[in-house]
């Protein structure tokens, strides 16, 4: 099942095991079932502390457990957890063998402590790259607490229950039979949803945080270059984010970040947090930030309060809230998202295999997203609202060399209509002529752009009609002492390498800033009053 060099890797990794493991299998006579006895052949070969044991009878086949030795339960994978997800197996059976995760001792203390019945399903997709966070999140939680239990469902395999469960987007978790969430989630989201008194506790501990010479608010390309540069110099960083890496944990593919030829968005957002971490920054995530109070003096500390009623003090701030997909803001979007309307091609798209699909959006990441649904799906309708496609010559040509794609310029999108609970038709209203058309399909994919994530400033910090922070060319604010950088600002192009530049432009200008305002007297050390 696993070619040779899949199979000296696979070796390599299952001699950390401290462990014995036993892989539980349920088989029937399928095809598939075929598939998943080779790989697991292939896996109990690479060590002897590894077994197999076929005489599994889950009512899902094929499907296995990855159990402790002398126990029956942990981790079900029913379908092959191949593609993306052949990490997520790697670490499963690293994990139930005693290896230790790379993960912080308090959260594996807050799962331990989860008290209740949790049986979650997760249903993904081989091709998307969102899932396997959220497949290794709720794997560890089932290896760490015996409370937990974790099904990991390849859609493709069980087609049936997708449909009977009307899942359109992946990954798609159900907690006790009920939907969860959907979406990337961390394993610090997931315990903090289930632990109540999570929110209280966390508030607290950032109240009894002391001030830092430079607080990031934002943890992407921007707030990870404005860390790094900030805690070069030999000041107190701190970044709070709501999802460390931003954006970019939902980009497939880089190719443009000079010097890297090539990676993909969670392997760059990793990278940007090691990074980060090595510098000892104070990392808090999962921390949305709700007010932003100006010092009240020259020098003074700015605080941001966040929304679990914590407050940050700062002698500087740098803003880099990035920006989110922005919604095409018809009757219907809101009503069938996760139900036919979606936002990730890559995720999403296997999931309407031989369906009709629509891409609004002529932009670079609208045709891309068409040329890659083209490839999967029955039919592309292309929906852009400007009189030309504005994505780049070459993807247009490819586009428009394609058999089953549809473009529609001039072309304002006015509702997306559904029936029993799902997409089944989008209308649009030509601009030229002003008749409106129905297009029936099955999915709705949105990539129209970005909208920035700063209304929790309006009143404060200058922003633009677009809600952009105003910065000038050193990345000021109108607020003394506040800095911003990244997609959230005005700077023009929206890009990674960009962000990334002006993020530690920013911290140059905060820590300039720092070195020619004196701290009030209160702020400072008693040695250094003393002094």
């Amino acid at each position: 099942m696993l070619d040779a060099t899949l199979k000296a890797q696979l070796q390599q990794y299952m001699g950390m095991l401290r462990q014995p493991i036993r892989l539980i299998a349920s088989l029937d006579d399928s095809a598939a079932s075929q598939e998943m006895r080779g790989l697991l052949d292939d896996i109990a070969g690479v060590s002897d502390k590894i077994s197999l044991d076929t005489s599994g009878s889950d009512a899902r086949k094929p499907s296995f457990v990855i159990a402790r030795e002398g126990e029956t339960s942990g981790v079900r994978f029913a379908g092959l957890p191949l593609g993306h997800e052949f990490t997520s197996l790697v670490l499963a059976l690293l994990w139930t063998g005693g290896h230790p995760p790379k993960v912080e001792q308090d959260v594996i203390d807050a799962i331990r402590a989860l008290d209740g019945d949790f049986g979650f399903e997760v249903y993904m997709s081989l091709s998307c790259h969102n899932c396997p966070d959220v497949v290794q999140a709720l794997s560890l939680m089932a290896i760490v607490n015996p409370k937990v239990r974790t099904v990991v469902i390849e859609g493709g395999t069980f087609q049936q229950e997708v449909t009977e469960r009307e899942i359109m987007a992946v990954p798609m978790v159900f907690l006790n039979g009920q939907v969860f969430g959907s979406g990337r989630m961390t394993v610090e989201e997931i315990v903090a949803r289930l632990d109540t008194n999570a929110g209280e506790r966390e508030a607290a501990r950032l109240n009894a945080k002391d001030a830092y010479d430079v607080l990031v608010v934002g943890g992407g390309p921007a707030g990870a270059a404005a860390a790094v540069y900030a805690a070069r110099k030999g000041i107190r960083v701190g970044v709070a984010a709501e999802r460390f890496g931003g954006q970019v944990n939902d980009t497939l593919a880089i190719e443009n970040y000079i010097s890297v030829l090539e990676t993909d968005g969670p392997k760059f957002a990793a990278a940007l947090e090691a990074q980060v971490r090595h510098y000892e920054v104070d990392l808090m995530n999962l921390q949305r930030a709700e007010k932003l109070i100006p010092a009240s003096e020259p020098g003074g500390l700015v605080q941001v309060q966040m929304a679990n009623g914590g407050v940050l003090k700062a002698r500087s701030v740098i803003l880099s809230t990035g920006a989110r997909w922005r919604n095409v803001n018809v009757p219907g979007e809101q009503e069938y998202r996760n139900k036919g309307v979606a936002y990730c091609p890559h995720c999403d798209g296997p999931l309407f295999k031989g369906k009709r699909t629509a891409v609004i959006g002529g932009g670079n990441s609208g045709v891309e997203a068409a040329i890659d649904l083209a490839g999967i799906v029955e039919h592309v309708t292309l929906i852009e609202f400007a009189d030309q496609l504005k994505a780049d010559a070459v993807l247009v040509s490819k586009l428009r060399s394609l058999p089953n794609v549809t473009i529609h310029v001039n072309a304002q999108t006015t509702e997306i209509t559904g029936a029993e609970g799902k997409v089944n038709g989008l209308k649009y209203k030509d601009r030229v002529s002003g008749q409106e058309h129905l297009v029936p399909l099955e999915g709705v994919f949105v990539q129209i752009g970005l909208v920035p994530n700063t209304e929790w400033l309006k009143g404060t910090v200058e922003l633009s009609r677009f809600g952009e922070i105003v910065v000038d060319a050193k990345g000021h604010t109108n607020v003394e002492g506040v800095f911003a950088a990244g997609d959230c600002t005005t700077v023009p192009y929206k890009q990674i390498v960009i962000a990334a530049g002006e993020g530690a432009k920013a911290a140059l200008s905060a820590f300039d800033h720092l070195i020619r305002t004196p701290a009030p007297a209160e702020q400072l050390a008693p040695a250094a009053v003393a002094a």
